[in-house]
């Protein structure tokens, strides 16, 4: 497999390339306000307990064997380290720090039932 993985048009000219086991992710945009189940409206700036954060994998190392570019993953956005690049801002992280692939990869597809997240 190549150093850099890059499949997703939007980022195959990116000036930087993974290495070992390093995973680069785009944040969802729904980071900020949330509703609850109820629809209440909660702010970002509400404090609230340990919660996990889905990304976008946009670039990988040449030792990450678990996700690819265009996997949504879930992680820790406590454990991170933000970078930008061409204006736009990515997390890097070590592929360890990922809690979670969503399953729409996996075998069976759309008809499969899945991992339950």
């Amino acid at each position: 497999m190549s150093a850099n993985r890059n499949s997703n048009p939007q980022h195959d000219k990116l000036p930087i390339r993974m290495l070992h086991d390093r995973v680069l992710v785009r944040q969802d945009a729904g980071e900020g306000e949330r509703r609850s189940g109820g629809g209440i409206l909660i702010p970002a700036t509400a404090a609230v307990g340990r919660r996990l954060a889905w990304a976008e994998v946009v670039a990988v190392g040449q030792n990450v064997r678990t996700v690819e570019p265009g996997d949504r993953v879930l992680y820790d956005p406590e454990d991170r380290a933000e970078v930008e690049v061409r204006g736009v801002a990515y997390v890097l992280m070590r592929e360890r720090d990922l809690h979670a692939v969503a399953a729409d990869r996996f075998e069976g597809g759309e008809d499969s039932t899945g991992l339950y997240l």
